[in-house]
């Protein structure tokens, strides 16, 4: 959770860097998202190093580094440089492979029973994106700009200590001492990895990608100031969040595939409807939690599909490619929304109609994923 306020720290305030430094729609897209490209790629090779050095220690590290770049990005916009937002933002994207170092750290206490249940608890830690939404511009407001990064800066350092200091691998966990990037190299041999791939680009791209642009739609769409969308991201965020955990468990029972279906049915959905810009608190509201509830679940039923689906040993090196791809998925549709946006209309329908096709493509591979694979045990079975 102090991982990802850190990770997104600079979205809640992309209203106040528009205004400061001039920017158009395209370039606050660019903003917003810098930082999820790094956390996006950097999950790759972190999952590796998670399952050869341990989430602990990869944990600590990623919380260690994040800090003194949450303060950079309070020196880049006291200066009022566009250029050193997006150079610090990029590096500040190491704070989001902390999500890759814990879940397989998390998971490793449970059985692959309880993956589904273990990996939603962890991921609840998303929440860290609402933390930002809601507090960043309140305190900025209240405390002052410099002061607020420094009070992130300073959470990610006692964090770290207390990663470091107070918490222990599972005892069934065991260093991968060889073979790393043969791992890597066989998890991204396996069909099943860019299955869980796109489908985890969708849901969890749309959470992301949602959390960071958000504050910048509402205030183009609905003219909220800067709390006020931060507030209504936050309970996006929140929302998102408290479904995940729900995800995960309804899995474990009911299985991955129909919660991810069931999903991706509400994002293809509900998209059209975001589209629409339904008027009045109630209606807008109600639309935008129940996104955030779809994704949610999504993300849940996705990851524990990856907990029981990856070979043991290679549960680090998987979730490091399906987690690459959450976070390339949402580093891309800012960067679109910003770009295809209508002005003179108020309208981002080219980038939500997207979404929705996007989505219909990723229901359609769901209901597809497992066919083969139990066509072909029907033909074993004895007759």
């Amino acid at each position: 959770m102090v991982g990802f306020w850190g990770w997104t720290v600079i979205a809640p305030l992309g209203t106040r860097y528009a205004h400061d430094l001039g920017l158009n729609a395209a370039q606050t897209g660019a903003l917003v998202a810098m930082p999820v490209l790094v956390g996006a790629v950097g999950r790759v090779p972190v999952g590796v190093l998670t399952d050869k050095f341990g989430g602990r220690r990869l944990l600590t590290v990623i919380l260690l580094l994040t800090a003194p770049l949450v303060l950079l990005i309070a020196l880049a916009g006291s200066l009022k440089s566009y250029a050193l937002l997006l150079v610090v933002g990029f590096f500040l994207g190491v704070a989001g492979t902390v999500f890759t170092a814990g879940i397989p750290f998390s998971a490793a206490w449970y059985p692959k029973s309880r993956q589904g249940f273990a990996t939603g608890i962890f991921g609840m830690g998303m929440g860290g994106t609402a933390l930002s939404a809601f507090l960043t511009p309140r305190l900025v407001t209240s405390i002052g700009y410099w002061q607020t990064h420094i009070i992130v800066a300073a959470l990610l350092l006692i964090m770290a200590a207390v990663v470091f200091f107070f918490m222990r691998e599972s005892p069934t966990w065991t260093p991968v001492t060889s073979g790393s990037f043969g791992k890597l190299v066989n998890a991204a041999k396996m069909a099943v990895t860019w299955q869980l791939c796109f489908l985890y680009a969708v849901v969890f791209g749309g959470f992301v990608s949602f959390s960071t642009y958000l504050p910048t739609y509402l205030r183009d769409i609905y003219s909220f100031d800067l709390t006020s969308a931060g507030t209504r991201t936050a309970g996006f965020a929140l929302a998102a969040v408290i479904a995940r955990p729900i995800g995960g468990i309804i899995a474990d029972r009911i299985g991955s595939k129909l919660v991810v279906v069931v999903a991706l049915i509400g994002v293809s959905g509900l998209a059209f409807v975001v589209n629409s810009q339904p008027s009045g608190e109630v209606a807008t509201g109600l639309t935008f939690l129940a996104m955030a509830a779809s994704l949610g679940l999504g993300t849940g039923g996705v990851f524990a599909w990856v907990g029981k689906q990856a070979p043991p040993g290679t549960v680090g090196a998987v979730t490091g490619v399906v987690s690459a791809a959450g976070g390339l998925g949402g580093y891309f549709p800012p960067l679109v929304m910003g770009a295809t946006y209508n002005a003179q209309e108020h309208s981002y329908a080219i980038g939500l109609l997207l979404l929705a096709a996007t989505a219909l493509v990723a229901l359609v591979l769901a209901l597809l994923m497992g066919r083969r694979r139990a066509q072909a045990a029907a033909g074993r079975a004895p007759a």
